[in-house]
């Protein structure tokens, strides 16, 4: 099963997961919250996180950032911003929060401090959006050339986004740029539509992948590839890879990877995508990454584990799935593939005459089965 896009803070979506276990940890809680928020179950995420912080206050990126997140979500954003201002006073200025900071001052419609957040985000986009909102910032504000600027990084930055060459229309028609303005306008008017069929051309796709010779399948499915649209990229493969077609999933997920080389998202499809190939150690290296930079994600880290137990690195398998189990107790996948690894571990100290050690790793594994 593919990643699927999901809430902005996590560009990850949820994998099903099974029921969670009732360990009061802060850790548990984390697993649960992230889990919520990527599901966009923002009510449930918000509960988790703050008994996270109960747990442990010091978990000011890990828990208090997501949260402030989900409640922006929410729309609850008095406390969304409390949280924000609180993040800010800890980690000092990053692009992430100053975004959010400028997203919730638009609302609020305090411009001039939307305008001073979003550029200070604008130095290092968290998000590709960003230059959308502080163009939009600039609009409200009547700084039309500000506006038009930023409007047009953000068409550039999405190009396939037709808010940006709307908004850029209003800007030009201001500016007494008609013909601006018309072509501005009708370029909107055309990625809408570019859009709608799109969406049409995905469901065909996918039920020619089911029913039709895999030639014509591919055929059609191919227009849906764009070199450069890492998002794009991902939703194809993601259409491949559900209906078993491995082998042409692996070239868009392969460009969405390079594409956006920091998204878990996208390392994870592709890493998922070898693993089910059987091309373990090619499946390595980008959940490795994503393992590094988002350690407490579940998915992330029962698929790195499973990749080194095939691999047959059991001592790292074995750290990596405690984490797993520790995040997500009662999934049975990571119980059952923890108790092999621990086995393993055991057999080797034994037939290494490591008797303490093969002694610990069978309370363990006993452990593991109650």
């Amino acid at each position: 099963m593919m990643i699927v896009p999901a809430a902005k803070y996590f560009t990850l979506a949820a994998l099903a997961l099974g029921a969670w276990g009732g360990e009061d940890t802060a850790e548990a809680h984390l697993g649960k919250g992230y889990d919520a928020l990527k599901q966009e179950r923002y009510d449930a995420a918000v509960a988790e996180f703050r008994a996270a912080l109960r747990l442990d206050p010091k978990l000011v990126l890990r828990a208090r950032f997501p949260l402030a997140v989900a409640l922006f979500e929410l729309k609850q954003t008095a406390e969304a911003r409390q949280e924000f201002e609180a993040v800010r006073r800890e980690t000092g200025d990053h692009p992430n929060v100053a975004y959010y900071l400028g997203r919730l001052d638009l609302l609020d419609q305090n411009y001039a401090a939307a305008v001073r957040n979003l550029t200070q985000a604008a130095a290092h986009p968290p998000f590709p959006d960003t230059a959308y909102y502080l163009g939009l910032a600039c609009l409200k504000q009547g700084d039309w050339q500000a506006a038009g600027k930023w409007f047009e990084e953000a068409a550039r930055i999405n190009p396939r986004d037709p808010l940006a060459p709307y908004q850029l229309g209003i800007v030009y028609r201001e500016q007494g740029r008609e013909e601006a303005a018309k072509k501005a306008f009708a370029q909107s008017a055309a990625l809408r539509a570019r859009s709608t069929s799109e969406s049409e051309l995905r469901t065909e796709c996918a039920q020619k992948l089911d029913t039709g010779p895999r030639d014509e399948a591919r055929a059609l499915c191919q227009q849906l590839y764009e070199p450069d649209d890492a998002a794009r990229l991902a939703m194809l493969g993601t259409i491949y890879g559900e209906h078993g077609d491995l082998e042409d999933a692996l070239p868009p997920l392969r460009r969405a990877a390079e594409l956006e080389p920091q998204s878990p998202q996208m390392q994870y499809n592709l890493a998922y995508t070898y693993y089910r190939m059987g091309r373990f150690a090619e499946a390595r290296g980008p959940v490795a990454k994503a393992v590094e930079r988002w350690p407490d994600i579940f998915q992330l880290n029962m698929l790195y584990g499973a990749v080194l137990a095939k691999l047959g690195e059991d001592v790292e398998a074995h750290r990596v799935l405690a984490r797993a189990h520790e995040l997500n107790a009662q999934d049975t996948a990571t119980v059952d593939l923890l108790y092999t690894v621990t086995l393993r571990l055991a057999q080797a100290a034994q037939a290494a005459h490591q008797d303490a050690d093969a002694a610990r790793y069978l309370k363990e594994a006993a452990a593991l089965k109650q």
